[in-house]
């Protein structure tokens, strides 16, 4: 990747619906050259889709909870194939540490959570942190340079 690819990936993290008409100008490129690159850095499996953030409470999802749990190794591919199709999990992590899953999720009432983490149960013992407020949002990873990344101490790409 060199520094004109980086700054298409910045871009893009930050809106998807960018034009290319505006990335191009940003860029000092033609449209069709970010195209090629685009298409270029989708193949290499560095921008792995596009989708819309959404506002979970206005949608009615109040709850948003990360929930850590034992699994055995043996269960994992049983887990997997559970927790894949549950429509209420935001994300879910193979973690270091006491609990070997971590499971971010978000449901209309606490009587919903509870009755999914009741499920969970079957797979090993959870705990569960209820989020009271979110500061810091999701977001992309700034791609940064890599002489930027010797001045601040970052690994580069």
């Amino acid at each position: 990747m060199d520094h004109i690819d980086r700054q298409i990936v910045n871009i893009l993290q930050k809106n998807a619906r960018t034009p290319l008409k505006v990335i191009a100008e940003k860029a000092y490129l033609s449209s069709p050259a970010v195209s090629a690159r685009i298409e270029r850095l989708e193949k290499a499996g560095i921008i792995t889709g596009y989708s819309a953030s959404v506002n979970t409470e206005k949608l009615g999802y109040h709850i948003t909870a990360f929930i850590n749990l034992e699994v055995q190794p043996k269960q994992k591919p049983q887990f997997y194939a559970y927790i894949d199709a549950c429509p209420n999990v935001l994300e879910c992590s193979c973690v270091t540490g006491q609990f070997s899953m971590l499971i971010k999720v978000a449901f209309k009432s606490t009587v919903d959570l509870d009755q999914f983490i009741g499920r969970l149960q079957d797979y090993g013992r959870t705990s569960t942190q209820i989020v009271f407020s979110t500061p810091v949002g999701p977001r992309g990873i700034q791609v940064a340079a890599e002489e930027e990344n010797r001045h601040t101490g970052g690994s580069g790409q």
